[in-house]
């Protein structure tokens, strides 16, 4: 039996998903989610094979998910996305079901999930990478990370800085410190650059937390944060502060 997850907050989304799978006897369906939090627990829980995943959720939305996942099973996107934004899809070699599911189109995504399923191939979907297509003029509202078993949202408003940490990034904020496995230059990409400014190539800061900025060596500084943080700045990201607060 293929292990299979349902995660949509639409009912009837998932009611269609049931339906077709109604055609296909070897696919066991073992929870059906309504959000990110109830799937992040049914993936840990029963381990599937195959995972139907809506994008546009509340709490937590599929992207924000996965990244909270160690090991991610084989996903199959649900999504009510224009095709525009599709394209991210595509050109990522993702495969997704664009709402209302067409039963030729959902045909056509098991056979791609059965092909790479007998291959024993689950590559893992490059999260970063997706939604930095998908959304290259938004900006980033909020970070989701795990804090031991729990899950944590943190807005961007309570972030002081971002410091680079070997894989990880660690987000210092006023409650204390947090890693994300994620890149600085994909913060970087989705932040404001208005309220936050990569100064260092360790280090991106929120430009309201600067206290003072002082020399430190030749052609590089270093920055007191109103929280009494230090950090680093370098020639190129000094020169990119002048721009934003005209230092």
């Amino acid at each position: 039996m293929i292990k299979t997850i349902l995660i949509d907050d639409e009912p009837l989304a998932r009611s269609m998903v049931l339906e077709y799978l109604q055609q296909y006897p070897e696919f066991q369906v073992l929870a059906e989610c309504n959000d990110g939090f109830e799937g992040v627990k049914a993936i840990h829980q029963h381990q599937p094979d195959l995972v139907f995943l809506d994008i546009q959720m509340p709490k937590l939305t599929g992207f924000e998910m996965l990244e909270l996942l160690d090991n991610q099973p084989h996903i199959i996107f649900t999504t009510a996305f224009d095709e525009y934004a599709l394209k991210a899809f595509e050109k990522n070699a993702v495969d997704y079901l664009l709402k209302p599911i067409r039963p030729d189109r959902f045909q056509k995504a098991i056979d791609k999930f059965k092909a790479s399923f007998q291959t024993k191939s689950s590559p893992k979907i490059d999260t970063e990478k997706l939604q930095e297509s998908m959304e290259e003029e938004s900006s980033l509202e909020r970070i989701v990370v795990k804090n031991g078993t729990q899950i944590k949202i943190i807005p961007v408003q309570q972030i002081l800085f971002l410091e680079a940490y070997d894989d990880y990034v660690k987000i210092h904020t006023s409650e204390g410190m947090f890693l994300k496995n994620k890149t600085m230059s994909s913060f970087e990409k989705q932040l404001d650059s208005k309220q936050f400014v990569r100064v260092h190539r360790s280090f991106i800061v929120k430009v309201d937390q600067l206290q003072k900025i002082e020399p430190m060596e030749k052609d590089s500084y270093i920055a007191t944060l109103l929280s009494g943080g230090k950090v680093n700045i370098s020639k190129s990201g000094y020169a990119r502060l002048k721009q934003i607060i005209g230092l």
